[in-house]
C-alpha cells in the first residue's frame, strides 16, 4: 500500500506555531508537505495572486516532511500543490491551519484558512479546516491536536462525502477539559465594524478596522458558536453552493 500523501497549508505563515501543531497532526498519517504563505494571510477567503509573480521557497526538509513558503495566498498555496510540485502525486488530504483564532459562523467566508481548505475540495480531495480559538502566538495547541488528529483518522478512513470540507473550531482549553466533538450548522451572526481613523506625522489620514461578532441567534444549540462557548470542538459541513433553493422557487413563480 502507498503511502499517504497529506497538504498542509495555513493563512499565518510557513513560521506559524499553528502549522507546526498542524505537522504534529499529520505525521502520524504519512509523508508531509506544507506549502504555506511566507506571510501572514488571515482573511484572504478564496483570494488568487494574478498580477504579480510567485516564488516558492524549500524552508526545511527531512525524512517525511517538506516546508515550503509561497509568496502567495493560501489558495494560491493549494494550486502550486496540486497544479505544479505535486502534479503528478496523489494528495490523500488537504489540512490547513490549525488557525490561531476561530472561524465559526460568517468567518468562513473570510477566512484564509477555509478558502484553502474549500481550496482542496475543489480538487475532490477531502479536506479540513482546522483553528483554535485564541490569538496569542504562544497559544496552547496541546487539545487541537489531540481532537485534529482523531477527526483526521476518521476523515482518512472514509468519513465524508466528495466535494465537500469540514470546518473544525477547537475551544481554548486542555484536552482534559473538552467536552467532546459536535456536529453543528453555521451560526446566523455577523460583524459590526467600525474604522478607527488616525492621521499620520504628514497629516494624511488612515484608518484601522476593528468590529465586533454579534450572534443573531445566542439560544441556538445546534450552531458552533453554542459548541464552542460551551466546552465543544465544533465540526461543521461546508459546501460551496450558494444558491438559496427557497427564494429560487419563489422567483421561478414571480417570473413566470
Amino acid at each position: 500500500m502507498n503511502e499517504r500523501l497529506i497538504l498542509l497549508t495555513n493563512d499565518d505563515g510557513y513560521n506559524a506555531k499553528g502549522l507546526q501543531a498542524a505537522i504534529e497532526v499529520a505525521r502520524p498519517f504519512g509523508r508531509v508537505v506544507a506549502i504555506a504563505p511566507e506571510t501572514t494571510q488571515s482573511g484572504m477567503s478564496q483570494a488568487i495572486t494574478m498580477y504579480r509573480p510567485l516564488f516558492l521557497k524549500k524552508q526545511h526538509e527531512e525524512e517525511g516532511l517538506a516546508i515550503y513558503s509561497f509568496s502567495g495566498t493560501p489558495v494560491d498555496c493549494v494550486k502550486m500543490a496540486f497544479d505544479h510540485l505535486l502534479r503528478e502525486e496523489r494528495i490523500d488530504l488537504v489540512l490547513s491551519g490549525i488557525n490561531h483564532g476561530s472561524n465559526s459562523a460568517v468567518n468562513v467566508l473570510y477566512s484564509g484558512t477555509m478558502g484553502a481548505a474549500i481550496e482542496g475540495s475543489f480538487y475532490g480531495c477531502p479536506s479540513i479546516g482546522l483553528s483554535l480559538t485564541d490569538h496569542a502566538p504562544d497559544a496552547d495547541f496541546d487539545a487541537a491536536v489531540g481532537y485534529g488528529r482523531r477527526i483526521v483518522e476518521r476523515v482518512l478512513r472514509g468519513g465524508i462525502g466528495l466535494p465537500c470540507c469540514l470546518n473544525v473550531n477547537i475551544p481554548v482549553g486542555r484536552p482534559e477539559t473538552l467536552k467532546g466533538i459536535r456536529i453543528c450548522r453555521q451560526n446566523r451572526g455577523f460583524w459590526r465594524e467600525e474604522f478607527f481613523r488616525r492621521e499620520d506625522p504628514h497629516g494624511r489620514p488612515y484608518f484601522w478596522l476593528t468590529g465586533d461578532f454579534v450572534n443573531a441567534e445566542p439560544e441556538a444549540e445546534d450552531t458552533d458558536e453554542w459548541a464552542l462557548d460551551h466546552g465543544y470542538v465544533s465540526v461543521v459541513p461546508v459546501q460551496v453552493d450558494l444558491t438559496d433553493y427557497g427564494q429560487k422557487k419563489r422567483l421561478e413563480g414571480l417570473f413566470e
